[in-house]
């Protein structure tokens, strides 16, 4: 029997210990000698990543207890390990030095300490062809390409240098090389190089540039069996197919559809090259599909697959393809599909979901308008509990969540983390504001010189939009975001008075310090979203946050990690210590052994619970989880949103 209770004090089956068992990661699949590859999260044991593998004796998880397959290239990462001739190559966290791992033996370091890598591939003859960065000297980080020979203690010889960023380093027929590359100030998504050069004992030989430049981003070049390079490209608008190389370039069946996202982690992979047939992943208005591409014809095949989504998309054979799935209503779970029979196997799902189908809500792609008339685009998530409903004359409290990024985007794939709220009442919207990812480079380019504006516009008009929509209670919104998120909590609370609360996890409350003390890969990306530093330095204080002090009212959480080093903890502090100091409500509570996001079950948990316990305070709700308080300073003993 259905029972009527207040919105937000709903008992949910999904607690928050159950949240952080259930937040097994899953990335970085990959091919090796015809064998899947694959990357999983071990959340109670610190947030280390293990590699696995499916072979005839079944899964089999490689990597032993002690290690951490990670690195922090880019502080993002991505494709932390390859498999040659001599066995798995990863980076240990600990250390970032490369580990060989024969067989059963135990893993053995390879190259020194100071340097990190990633996204290598198996060089002729032996050893790996990689990404480097020189960390040897920390005030000249230098990323470079690398060969890397195999032998204990080499750090690799430089294969190329003449770009501040490289990626995708992919070997193919007659030992050629593909790879991109960039400078500064632009980021991956802005403007990359494509280049190809003829491997060879002294180095590389015929370096030439084939695809990209200014205003043009390249990713993910793959050769196919014929020597023909393939690559995606957004020089018509949208990130599409290419083919090329030594002639010209030309596009395979070009559409308004993103067939890759943003390169924030390396080795993503959103295609496969089969024989004469690419697999891909295209995302548009109506959603996300599978698609099979006649690279002769550019005729197009859309497969049906029960999935939402796939990503990491990597060729078995010439018929099967290896992926990992996401869905609407279920966990993710590596897959293989058999493009030939339209059938698909589960090779592995570690988080076996069992909640009733009424307690699972679904994403609603919504589009609204935002400042100017400007379409703007959401996933909207209704309560949902089969045990609950509530009060005939009460909405929903909202919840709106702003992706990090700020070049990102919002997914549709089954989150158990939204579902923690939405089961116990609340609604949540996971707003896809301008600068997202999904939509074309126009839409991307929203945010060009806007942080902190046009996002912050965005947010605000999805809340009033939902509210007008009878669909949520408008005294009873609020909005949480982690990294560039957490900043777009903190402009939307001091530039309005739509949310009754924010929540900012690692959330940078001072732009300029933030250009000042932040890592390479990001140290001139706010040149786009605001303007180049310190030039503009008086758009960034206008735009900070700490600087609008005077103009909060909403209470406020404050969650980081103690060794973020993309957002650092300071930021954290100052905009607690100026909000106690103006009498606002703020918490704070700092995690000691966590980064740039929650790894650790302990903190899952607890980030959790706070963060609902919170907004019952605020909003004068009781959970029906039995959470250990917080200190509020600053608080009355009724702060309630009338």
């Amino acid at each position: 029997m259905t029972q009527v209770r207040p919105y937000g004090a709903w008992a949910s089956p999904i607690s928050a210990a159950r949240l952080a068992q259930g937040a097994v990661t899953l990335a970085d699949l990959r091919v090796f000698g015809g064998l899947p590859y694959w990357l999983e999260s071990r959340p109670a044991e610190g947030g280390r990543l293990v590699v696995m593998t499916a072979d005839a004796a079944g899964v089999r998880q490689l990597t032993p207890d002690g290690f951490n397959a990670r690195t922090r290239v880019h502080e993002y990462g991505g494709a932390p390990y390859a498999v040659g001739p001599e066995g798995l190559w990863f980076s240990n966290y600990a250390d970032q030095r490369l580990y060989l791992q024969a067989g059963l033996a135990a893993p053995t370091p390879m190259t020194p300490e100071g340097y990190r890598y990633a996204d290598g591939v198996p060089a002729p003859g032996g050893g790996l062809i990689a990404v480097r960065e020189d960390h040897t000297d920390p005030k000249n980080v230098r990323n470079t390409i690398v060969r890397l020979s195999g032998r204990p203690g080499d750090a690799g010889r430089v294969l190329f240098s003449s770009s501040d960023f490289v990626a995708y380093p992919r070997l193919g027929p007659g030992d050629r090389l593909a790879w991109i590359a960039w400078d500064h100030p632009a980021m991956p998504w802005d403007a990359t190089r494509l280049y190809v050069g003829d491997l060879t004992e002294a180095g590389l030989a015929n370096v030439r540039q084939v695809a990209g430049g200014a205003g043009v981003s390249v990713l993910q070049p793959q050769w196919t069996a014929d020597g023909a390079l393939v690559w995606l490209s957004d020089e018509g608008g949208y990130w599409n197919l290419y083919e090329g190389g030594d002639g010209p370039a030309r596009a395979l069946s070009p559409r308004e559809a993103e067939f890759a996202g943003p390169l924030w982690t390396l080795g993503r992979s959103a295609y496969a090259v089969l024989d004469d047939r690419i697999a891909t992943t295209a995302k548009d208005a109506e959603g996300e599909a599978l698609l099979l591409v006649d690279r002769r014809t550019g005729a197009v095949e859309a497969l049906p697959l029960p999935f939402e989504g796939l990503v990491f998309v990597q060729a078995l054979d010439e018929t099967r393809i290896a992926a990992i799935a996401h869905s609407e209503a279920d966990t993710s779970k590596v897959v293989v599909i058999d493009l030939a029979a339209g059938s698909h196997k589960v090779l592995r799902q570690p988080v076996a979901l069992d909640m009733a189908l009424d307690d699972i809500s679904r994403p609603e792609a919504i589009t609204f308008p935002s400042t100017g008339g400007r379409p703007t685009h959401a996933l909207f998530y209704p309560p949902a509990n089969g045990a609950f409903a509530g009060p005939a004359a009460e909405l929903p409290p909202l919840i709106v969540q702003a992706h990090g990024g700020p070049t990102g985007a919002a997914s549709g794939a089954f989150s158990l983390a939204i579902q923690y709220w939405t089961t116990r009442g609340f609604a949540v919207v996971d707003v896809d504001y301008g600068g997202s990812t999904g939509y074309g480079r126009a839409y991307r380019e929203r945010l060009n010189g806007q942080w902190g504006v046009v996002d912050v516009e965005d947010v605000i008009a999805a809340a009033q939009h939902l509210a007008d929509s009878g669909r949520v209670d408008r005294k009873r919104m609020v909005i949480h975001g982690g990294s560039a998120g957490g900043f777009t909590v903190l402009a939307a609370l001091a530039q309005s008075d739509v949310f009754a609360a924010g929540g900012s996890f690692y959330g940078v409350a001072d732009l300029a310090v933030l250009a000042r003390d932040t890592h390479k890969f990001e140290s001139r990306y706010m040149d786009g979203l605001i303007g180049p530093w310190p030039e503009a330095k008086a758009v960034y204080d206008a735009r900070s946050p700490i600087h609008q002090i005077d103009q909060f009212t909403a209470p406020l959480l404050i969650l980081q990690g103690a060794d973020d080093p993309v957002v650092p903890q300071n930021q954290a502090h100052m905009i607690r210590d100026a909000l106690v100091s103006r009498g606002t409500p703020v918490a704070c509570l700092v995690f000691a052994g966590e980064s740039h996001g929650w790894r650790r079950a302990e903190t899952i948990v607890r980030a959790k619970e706070v963060e609902l316990w919170f907004y019952g305070k605020i909003l004068g709700f009781e959970p029906a989880d039995d959470i250990a308080p917080l200190e509020i300073a600053n608080l009355p003993d009724r702060q309630v949103r009338q």
